[in-house]
């Protein structure tokens, strides 16, 4: 698989990777052993970044990730975690130097590794942002040796653009795809003029992209799809990037439209992302094994045509652009 080095962590990482949400919570049952096949079919189909945090499961899918290190210490890994949401209440004054390294050490524990590849602040409170304190104690961490480098994720352009310009940040994680096109527009853009990587989550709009839902497709009562459609739980534009259900999946039938023979819907929505100058990787999750193949497969494809850009645009701008654009 393609590779591309991810910002100022120097590491080179695949093009498509694997977000590991899924094997925490929030998504319905995944057991121990489907959590390790769906592990394992990734790294089998090429992929070498996983990206989790410490809160998915309460570390539950940490813990997996850090089996897998040990089972496949040679497959060349690279993993990402973050930290930040298990502070209670949730608030900038949350961020201290104790906190992190108690954080950080926590998920070096459940990853079994002494340096963590990479940690992120996790979609803290925005003035967190801005505070020369917080990074200077991730710069602690870093001489510490308890992380090799560190990146944000964020949920707005602006929070983007305000960590993009601190020197040592290595990674941006945003919310990407074809139903949030606004990073395009000065995000993707400043990482590259500054060096910064970029990882893509929520890439097929928890799921919207597949396009095999419809008005009538139910979610299990402990899947984010049904508690947080109104945002009660945590961000909304982590659920369905924040398009309203019925808007999705009217949409995502005309992206379905598209498909070229021999490749998905979920696949056509991946490429897109890969194509976009700028971006590192992109991590789309699993709940059985054989997503994460068929999402591997994603980077196999060729790049999409003018055409299929062109009309992949006016869906966004007649359908999408409305709900979305002006809020993150």
């Amino acid at each position: 698989m393609e590779t591309r080095v991810l910002g100022r962590t120097g590491r080179d990482v695949t093009v498509v990777g694997l977000g590991c949400w899924q094997l925490g919570a929030d998504w319905g049952d995944v057991g121990d052993e489907q959590a390790m096949e769906i592990l394992g079919a990734a790294v089998d189909a090429g992929v070498t970044f996983l990206d989790t945090a410490d809160v998915y499961g309460d570390g539950r899918s940490e813990r997996f990730v850090g089996r897998l290190l040990r089972e496949r210490p040679d497959a060349g890994l690279v993993v990402a975690t973050k930290m930040g949401r298990r502070s209670d209440p949730h608030v900038p004054e949350a961020y201290t130097l104790d906190a992190m390294r108690a954080w950080t050490d926590r998920s070096r524990e459940n990853l079994g590794v002494d340096t963590l590849d990479l940690t992120q602040l996790h979609c803290p409170p925005t003035p967190v942002y801005s505070r020369d304190d917080v990074y200077d104690a991730l710069d602690t961490l870093v001489q510490e040796g308890r992380i090799a480098a560190y990146g944000v994720s964020v949920e707005t352009v602006d929070e983007a653009l305000t960590a993009i310009a601190r020197p040592n940040v290595a990674s941006v994680q945003i919310i990407l795809n074809a139903f949030r096109r606004k990073p395009l527009e000065e995000v993707l853009p400043a990482a590259v003029e500054a060096g910064v990587g970029i990882i893509a989550r929520v890439p097929l709009a928890s799921g919207l992209l597949s396009g095999k839902f419809d008005e009538s497709t139910q979610f299990a009562a402990d899947d984010h799809r049904t508690y947080n459609r109104g945002g009660d739980a945590f961000d909304v534009g982590e659920t369905f990037a924040g398009v309203p259900y019925e808007v999705g999946v009217r949409a995502a039938r005309e992206v379905a439209a598209l498909t070229p023979d021999g490749a998905t819907t979920a696949q056509l929505a991946l490429r897109w992302i890969i194509d976009q100058p700028g971006v590192t990787t992109v991590i789309p999750g699993a709940s059985r094994p054989e997503q994460a193949r068929a999402n591997a497969a994603a980077a196999d494809l060729p790049p999409l045509t003018a055409e299929q850009q062109d009309e992949l645009r006016r869906i966004y701008d007649e359908r999408i652009r409305e709900h979305v654009h002006g809020r993150w």
